[in-house]
């Protein structure tokens, strides 16, 4: 406790700050100092506005500890030297998704087909994504079916809308719900359906450490909610295993 306190009248000392310690004023006053320190503005980790605040946040964080003289308790091994930047890296690589549409990508890809209108399926898409309560990964499958109503859409594209949503922070139920909804409304079909089934490090890691457990859901728009016989046989189909 007393090494945390001597930190913080630290850092207070480094960039001039003499005011009072209430919570709110102290935040908004020290991340103010802190950005004149490091040149540029940063942002208060506590309330993050896109996910890539908080990397650059504990970036800006990192250089003013430097300025202000704080050195490591053991030298940086050179596996450690580069971290900071490959971790960023990589999860501008796992948000990338934020800004890409989906409805774009399915339009994109829209073709006739007024002489077809049984179901069609995409089943086993890989999907990763990073559960946004703790930054750990979830993987496993995603299936997608839909009715067409005279028009389909490129098969690519199906992969590419589940990597859109997977590539931003999520919660497997809004990631499942997210996807049926692009896809119904870009392409306006009779019914879609979507399951994802997916295992979590969060549960695998960390907390309960149960590596067995996966989670299943589902989002069923249009006639695979309201008819079971629709409903049924997309389920029944993505059970079957692989011909090949």
């Amino acid at each position: 406790m007393h090494r945390e306190l001597s930190d913080i009248d630290r850092y207070c000392a480094g960039i001039g700050y003499s005011g009072p310690r209430e919570p709110t004023l102290f935040v908004n006053e020290v991340v103010r100092l802190l950005s004149e320190l490091v040149g540029r503005p940063i942002r208060a980790l506590r309330k993050p506005e896109r996910p890539g605040d908080i990397l650059h946040s504990l970036a800006d964080v990192t250089i003013a500890r430097e300025k202000l003289g704080f050195k490591a308790r053991t030298p940086v091994r050179e596996g450690l030297a580069k971290t900071p930047l490959r971790v960023e890296k990589a999860f501008q690589d796992f948000t990338k998704g934020y800004s890409q549409d989906a409805a774009q990508i399915l339009k994109s890809a829209v073709f006739d087909a007024s002489d077809y209108d049984e179901m069609v399926i995409v089943k086993d898409i890989d999907v990763f994504s990073i559960c946004e309560h703790h930054l750990l990964p979830f993987f496993g499958k995603c299936h997608i079916a839909y009715l067409p109503d005279k028009r389909v859409v490129g098969l690519s594209k199906l992969p590419r809308v589940v990597e859109v949503f997977a590539r931003r922070l999520q919660i497997q139920e809004k990631l499942t719900t997210q996807i049926a909804k692009a896809i119904e409304s870009a392409l306006k079909p009779k019914g879609v359906g979507v399951v994802i089934e997916a295992l979590h490090l969060c549960v695998m890691m960390r907390g309960v450490e149960k590596n067995n457990a996966h989670m299943i859901t589902s989002s069923m728009q249009g006639r695979f909610r309201s008819d079971s016989r629709t409903r049924e046989e997309f389920l029944d189909l993505i059970r079957r295993p692989k011909p090949f």
